[in-house]
């Protein structure tokens, strides 16, 4: 079990490891989480930390919802943005209003990242499916439509399921084993190497890498 911290997409950019090779990196601004919530077995039937990020400006604070305003006063933490619960085995661990920040992944080797990936709103089959198209010639009917995908009289109907334009991107991508380039703890910046889902300025999920972690447990037995 690993807590999942939040964080805010930057943009990309490039740096060269030891040996002088090109790598392209994301930059993460991950500004300390702070634990808003502790549940335990004997309460909610589980145990848990609610971690918070992303504070809200002064003017804004008045768009937070009562309930929640309640619920950040009773922690003695300023109001957050975007709330995650990270499931533990002791949550004594953690305290309220504990902040925890990019420090928790400096031994970290590699993490997994999710978020939203671009939204693309409504497009045709070439471009959501990459399907080939038809003859580009002016005699040609056929350019960018998708081809024949029902049969005979018998269903005498398309399949559902079938690859059709529609809405495409917008999705909860998850990509596994990032390997962590650099830690800048000053800016609380987290740079991992390869591309991350979601727009510049989009929120994501960090957390440590639970594959590289199973075999390393597998290992040591």
């Amino acid at each position: 079990m690993t807590l999942k911290l939040m964080g805010i997409k930057k943009g990309m950019t490039r740096l060269f490891d030891k040996d002088g090779n090109f790598v392209v990196c994301t930059v993460i601004s991950a500004e300390p989480n702070v634990v808003s919530q502790i549940k335990s077995v004997d309460r909610d039937g589980y145990n848990a930390i609610q971690l918070s990020a992303v504070k809200v400006s002064a003017p804004k604070v008045h768009g937070v919802t009562k309930p929640l305003r309640g619920h950040f006063k009773k922690a003695g933490v300023e109001p957050r943005k975007h709330s995650a619960e990270s499931r533990i085995e002791n949550p004594t661990e953690y305290q309220l209003g504990q902040e925890i920040g990019v420090a928790y992944f400096s031994e970290c080797e590699f993490v997994d990242i999710v978020g939203d990936s671009k939204g693309k709103g409504y497009q045709g089959v070439i471009k959501r499916h990459h399907f080939s198209g038809g003859p580009a010639a002016h005699g040609s009917g056929f350019h960018r439509h998708g081809g024949s995908c029902g049969m005979r009289s018998t269903p005498g109907r398309c399949l559902p399921g079938q690859k059709k334009a529609g809405r495409m991107g917008n999705d909860r991508v998850t990509l596994q084993n990032l390997k962590v380039v650099a830690v800048d703890q000053e800016k609380n910046l987290l740079v991992v190497q390869g591309a991350v889902p979601g727009a510049r300025g989009g929120l994501v999920y960090i957390t440590k890498a639970v594959k590289k972690q199973n075999a390393k447990q597998q290992n040591k037995k």
